[in-house]
């Protein structure tokens, strides 16, 4: 059963969402230089040697259990393998924006999930309304632009691509805390392991061995896979195993939070005016959502 968030907790889904913010500009760098699905495969694969390295540095031992290993699978395909390509290949035909929106969507998958699937995360009525005011402090970060059309051909297949995403990383959170009793860094390094070996082959057998990029690229890539794969991996594990699926689905509320802070401070970029509004709205609606601790809640 999830138990009540503690600091390091709150520390831990800060500090993704600052990690994540920038993952898709790294997205967007990396396809200069690389197929959508070599953009997969290579933030997987760095990931999967970061979190082993981090394993034996702590001297982790990796489980390997059918049990356990089942599950692994199951993240590695729903949380690493799948939404790493349907958004690499989307973001070629549809606006950064509307990528970052759908993420948002997440916690409302987790916490239709949770309710049927995760004991102690019954859906009450505090936590649906706090989720559906943060998803409308989103829509106002955003903005009306981000319904903009891009003019690609495949911009609806895209768009729906970012909404399959978003549903993935919900099956792969709810599917995590379903695991049984492992540890965080043992279990992500598999579940990373299992997915290099279903993308890899998959970049092989359609795009073949990719040609050395530019730097530029390249780099992008090594962010992708050391931070938002490798390091993330580690952090999201711990949150959900610790304090359940729903809250680590927050985080999808401080993604476009952190995004526009990064292009303001990072790109000089202008700050919209909706901005303040935006992070009151969403900050409001996380208070609400975790007002009062799961187990005391009655069922909506």
């Amino acid at each position: 059963m999830p138990a009540r968030p503690t600091l390091g907790n709150w520390i831990g889904l800060i500090a993704l969402g600052l990690i994540w913010g920038a993952s898709f500009l790294g997205i967007a760098i990396a396809l200069e230089g690389f197929a959508p699905v070599w953009v997969a495969a290579g933030r997987i694969l760095i990931g999967a040697l970061t979190l082993t390295a981090i394993a034996v540095a702590m001297g982790v031992r990796i489980p390997f259990s059918p049990a356990i290993l089942v599950f692994a699978a199951g993240m590695g395909v729903f949380s690493n393998a799948l939404p790493f390509f349907l958004l690499g290949w989307s973001q070629q035909h549809v606006t950064s924006g509307f990528a970052g929106i759908t993420m948002a969507a997440i916690p409302l998958f987790v916490i239709g999930f949770a309710h049927f699937l995760v004991q102690g995360e019954a859906l009450t009525r505090p936590k649906a309304l706090g989720f559906v005011i943060g998803l409308i402090g989103v829509g106002v970060l955003i903005g009306p632009e981000v319904l903009a059309a891009s003019g690609s051909e495949y911009e609806a297949m895209a768009r729906l691509g970012c909404l399959a995403a978003s549903l993935s990383y919900a099956v792969g959170a709810i599917l995590t805390r379903r695991c049984p009793e492992v540890h965080p860094v043992g279990f992500g390094v598999l579940a990373l392991w299992v997915a290099s070996a279903i993308i890899l082959p998959a970049a092989l057998i359609s795009e073949g061995v990719p040609q050395m990029p530019e730097a530029r690229p390249l780099l992008a890539l090594l962010y992708l896979g050391l931070l938002p794969t490798g390091f993330a991996t580690y952090l999201l594990v711990g949150i959900i195993r610790s304090a359940g699926p729903s809250f680590l689905s927050q985080v999808n509320y401080h993604v476009p939070v952190w995004s526009v802070l990064l292009g303001v401070l990072v790109l000089n970029e202008d700050l919209p005016g909706r901005f303040i509004l935006a992070l009151a709205i969403i900050i409001g609606g996380l208070m609400l959502a975790r007002r009062s601790p799961l187990r005391r809640a009655e069922p909506a």
